[in-house]
């Protein structure tokens, strides 16, 4: 019941992606141009990267429970300013609000599952927690494009708020509260190693490299292939499609294999499918468009839940908090990155190149990019392996 509980509560923050799809519409309904809605994303993101990190390891002292449901129910409160916000400003205001909430939940929801599991299955039961975070990324731009043509962009935040309510009405009851088991505050030295960082710099790479499908590809779809709003969520929906799918499997993958040859192979298999986007033109079919954007999601689902395992790995268990907030800052840090680099160099090169190559540099960046973080990957983890004890 537990694990389910922070499976729901981060899955109603990672149905934020429903606000992808709406991006086109949000534009036009500001009168923004497509660069300047990356702040929708920059706002959110970057506040609840901080805020895991924090609300982790408040988490630790206070308990994960009552942190947890003050995370869901800030998450409530902000979608439903967002739903009414008259202006672009007052929007990118309801995105802090959110973001604090959604760090929260973030912050917490890992070190929930892990307290509650035995350490030789701590692979699936974060491979739970990332499927229940690819399901919402997966839901959120299937159904955005129908909600998007039939009530426009604002409904791609009230839908959220009776959810978020009721998940924060299940914690209420299902949720036992308890005291944190940490005794002191997080210190630089509990964070600055090698065994803490180094998996948090692939897992930085990865995360700013897969927003240039979740930032790029719907302007994209809508832009250079001309599809509507639901088509275009129906094709944008496989890569968190792929990223559900491959958690639960990576999980138990982890737990048997351990988590570094899982790791590489899906940054491997994500750099293949960023590398396919970067090539697609407007004759390229639906087929190879589709095969590309699962392969690129399925990539980062393989190589996310192994990453974070070794992350929870490397803390006791009175700093789980501490270790989850950690997982999330840097996945998050490198969202915020990949969408201001990859929105810089998009908006720089659509003027010298036009709207379609430009597009495919910026896939080619992410890529370039995830293949440099496999390779190095491999070798330092062959090194560990062949390494004289």
């Amino acid at each position: 019941m537990i694990r389910w509980i922070a499976a729901a509560g981060a899955g109603v923050v990672s149905l934020d992606s429903i606000i992808n799809v709406a991006f086109p519409a949000m534009a036009a309904a500001f009168a923004e141009p497509p660069e300047r809605v990356r702040w929708v994303i920059v706002c959110y993101v970057f506040t609840y990267s901080l805020t895991a990190f924090w609300g982790g390891a408040l988490a630790d002292r206070v308990g994960h429970a009552r942190v947890f449901r003050v995370g869901v129910a800030l998450t409530a409160i902000a979608l439903a300013c967002g739903a009414v916000a008259p202006t672009f400003n007052l929007l990118l205001v309801a995105r802090v609000v959110q973001g604090l909430g959604g760090g929260l939940v973030y912050g917490t929801a890992p070190g929930i599952v892990t307290l509650a599991s035995p350490p030789e299955q701590r692979g699936r039961a974060l491979g739970f927690l990332n499927a229940g975070i690819g399901v919402g990324f997966t839901i959120g731009p299937l159904v955005a494009g129908a909600l998007v043509a039939q009530l426009g962009w604002r409904s791609t935040f009230s839908v959220r708020v009776p959810i978020a309510l009721a998940v924060f009405a299940w914690s209420l009851v299902a949720l036992r509260p308890a005291r944190g088991a940490s005794t002191r505050l997080v210190a630089a030295r509990d964070v600055l190693r090698r065994a803490v960082l180094a998996p948090g710099a692939l897992s930085f790479v990865a995360n700013a490299s897969i927003f240039s499908v979740w930032l790029l590809a719907p302007f994209y779809l809508v832009l250079v292939r001309g599809l509507d709003a639901y088509t275009a969520g129906l094709l944008f929906t496989l890569t968190p499609f792929g990223t559900a799918i491959a958690a639960p499997l990576a999980g138990a993958a982890a737990d048997r294999l351990g988590p570094r040859r899982p790791m590489v192979a899906g940054l491997l298999l994500q750099a293949v499918g960023l590398f396919m986007l970067s090539r697609a033109d407007a004759t390229t079919s639906a087929a190879v468009l589709a095969g590309a954007l699962f392969a690129a999601g399925f990539g980062l689902g393989v190589f996310q839940v192994p990453n974070m395992a070794l992350i929870m790995g490397a803390f006791g268990g009175a700093q789980q908090g501490v270790a989850g907030g950690f997982a999330f800052l840097a996945r998050t840090l490198g969202v915020v990155t990949g969408v201001l680099v990859l929105a810089a160099l998009f908006a720089a090169r659509r003027e010298m190149v036009g709207l379609e190559q430009a597009f495919g540099e910026a896939f080619l960046a992410a890529a370039v990019a995830v293949g440099v973080a496999a390779v190095a990957a491999a070798v330092a983890f062959a090194r560990a392996l062949y390494s004289p004890a």
